[in-house]
């Protein structure tokens, strides 16, 4: 928001405070004049420089004493039972950094979660196949369950994320994570199957959804599309474990019970860990619980700088502002929030445009499929769950890049990553149409080089699926927001691998990969991505409203401008 108003009711009930604070605008010269060297960064606030870009009638530290009287009433308040119902063991460091790095590392070590109940199937469908005697269509339902359940999930996000909170609906997940997994291994018929599949993916939405917008409302801007990223990271760890399991049991008997139960010790580590974070400072504002924001705020960032200070009070006006607007909606009315706003509406379409690119490229078909297109290329059985390893690995690498270097070049330039995957494909593609009989390493050669290219690419664009939609709502629809990205990623997911037999089938694999993955990243991902997609990097939360306010046509032409400067990232 360009004006900031700070007044706001910071007694939870008793004594209140007001005050305006006013953001102004530098001047420029030209519309679409480079604007990052004039902003200022609250993350990085030298001398405190912020404080001369607000009303100079606001004092800050005034302001500070009434917010740290709310927490000391807070914690003296608190009841046994209210700290068992918070689910923390309450730690702090003087290095703020440290907590940060903490949240945002425990937080999406649930990627692992996530990417070894995506890839065990792969490597434990062999023996289930055969022991439980499935046919072509129910082992592609026992694949696809998966991803059907992280639909149901997501739908649940919004109702658990508003009502309990965004660390506690993360900790609900691993109860299906624990559950499901339980029901896959001792299965004895493939309806056993479907229901743990179904449960393990119910928590798999819950989380997806779920861990960007708890790191988004947590998290420094400067660091948040890292540690989002690091999710991503997680997710290709998982899969790579869930391959390695695969090998290491392969040779065991039942060892597919094994495999898919193989989660259970995640979903426990994944609990333990959140008994150690704060909710979200952002949610809790959001319930108008300001001291209790507040001191979970003094523990993500030092408090001593200004900038941090600033921004705090910027959070509190945005979430006093967002409640002044429902006050006179009806409940009916907010649930359409998300498409009645244009604010909303663009975000939206802006999120499901770029969670649709990173899905309908295949991904998912290859990775729960990848043993079976090893096998068809010419390895074994055995080998071909080994091999399967080297998708997983290429896959796990490129997300490292993504979270070294995406806060810095910017999400737009990161996107062009597209470009190289497509690549990958096309030699995944042209692997199938060499003569296996004849030129065998010829064809593996090939076909080995485009998964790796593929999937360390995609490593790394994948990384924005998470990212974008976290950061891109509004505070009053971002679960909403989530549930709407999180539902349509994963009926994406199920759609791209319960139909993925048939239309190899229609297409050949080569016209799927080449034609159908590779046509949608090229005719729609590279324009969309070079003309509508905004830049989000190093700023907060309030300040990606302002991108957001823009009409699409003023954001195009922003983006056409800067690439005639030859910027993609800006």
């Amino acid at each position: 928001m360009s004006h900031v108003n700070a007044s706001y009711a910071h007694s939870q009930g008793s004594s209140t405070s007001v005050s305006r604070v006013e953001m102004e605008k530098p001047a420029t010269k030209e519309v679409f004049e480079d604007p990052t060297p004039k902003k200022f960064e609250l993350d990085d606030d030298e001398a405190g420089k912020t404080s001369s870009v607000f009303n100079p009638d606001l004092n800050l530290e005034e302001e500070v004493r009434a917010l740290d009287e709310l927490g000391d009433s807070f914690k003296r308040d608190r009841s046994f039972w209210g700290k068992m119902k918070a689910l923390e063991f309450e730690v702090e460091f003087e290095n703020k950094k440290n907590m940060v790095l903490m949240l945002g590392t425990f937080a999406a070590f649930a990627g692992i979660l996530s990417g070894i109940d995506q890839s065990i199937i792969s490597g434990a469908s062999i023996g289930m196949n055969k022991m439980l005697h499935l046919s072509t269509h129910e082992a592609s339902l026992v694949s696809s369950l998966m991803p059907l359940g992280a639909v149901a999930g997501s739908i649940l996000l919004t109702p658990f994320s508003e009502y309990f909170g965004r660390k506690k609906s993360l900790a609900i997940s691993c109860v299906f994570y624990t559950i499901g997994a339980i029901v896959c291994a001792a299965a004895s018929n493939h309806h056993e199957m479907y229901a743990g599949r179904f449960l393990i993916g119910v928590g798999v939405g819950l989380e997806g959804g779920g861990i960007g917008v708890y790191i988004a409302e947590s998290v420094p801007s400067s660091v948040r599309g890292s540690l989002v990223s690091l999710y991503q990271f997680n997710i290709a760890l998982g899969e790579l474990f869930g391959y390695i399991v695969g090998v290491i049991f392969f040779d065991v008997k039942g060892g597919w019970r094994y495999m898919v139960g193989s989660s259970l010790v995640f979903s426990t580590t994944l609990f333990i860990g959140l008994l150690f974070l704060p909710e979200s400072p952002r949610w809790l504002m959001h319930k108008g619980r300001v001291g209790e924001s507040w001191n979970v705020w003094k523990r993500l960032r030092d408090v001593k700088e200004e900038g941090n200070k600033i921004e705090f009070l910027e959070l509190r006006d945005v979430a006093s502002y967002d409640r002044e607007l429902h006050a006179n909606e009806s409940r009916f009315q907010s649930l359409f929030d998300l498409v009645r706003v244009p604010r909303n509406r663009r975000a939206l379409v802006y999120s499901c445009m770029m969670i649709g690119l990173g899905q309908l490229t295949g991904i998912n078909a290859i990775m729960y499929y990848m043993s079976t297109l090893m096998k068809n290329i010419g390895f074994d059985d055995k080998q071909s769950v080994a091999m399967s390893m080297v998708g997983g690995a290429a896959l796990l690498i490129g997300t490292v890049p993504a979270i070294l270097w995406m806060d810095r070049f910017g999400r737009r330039t990161w996107a062009m990553t597209i470009i190289i995957f497509i690549v990958g494909l096309v030699l995944v593609g042209v692997g199938y149409q060499i003569n296996l009989k004849t030129h065998m390493a010829a064809a593996e050669g090939v076909y080995l080089t485009g998964q790796i290219i593929y999937n360390m690419a995609f490593g790394s664009y994948a990384a924005l699926t998470w990212v974008l939609p976290s950061e891109s709502f509004s505070l009053g629809t971002r679960s909403a927001g989530m549930t709407v990205s999180s539902a349509l990623l994963y009926l994406f997911a199920f759609t791209v691998t319960y139909n993925f037999e048939k239309m190899k089938e229609a297409m050949t694999y080569t016209g799927l990969t080449l034609g159908f993955y590779g046509g949608i990243a090229l005719a729609i991902g590279i324009p969309y991505q070079l003309l509508c997609m905004p830049e989000t990097k190093n700023r907060t939360l309030e300040e990606i409203d302002d991108i957001f306010e823009k009409p699409t046509s003023q954001i195009i032409k922003e983006n056409i401008a800067y690439l005639k400067k030859g910027q993609l990232s800006y």
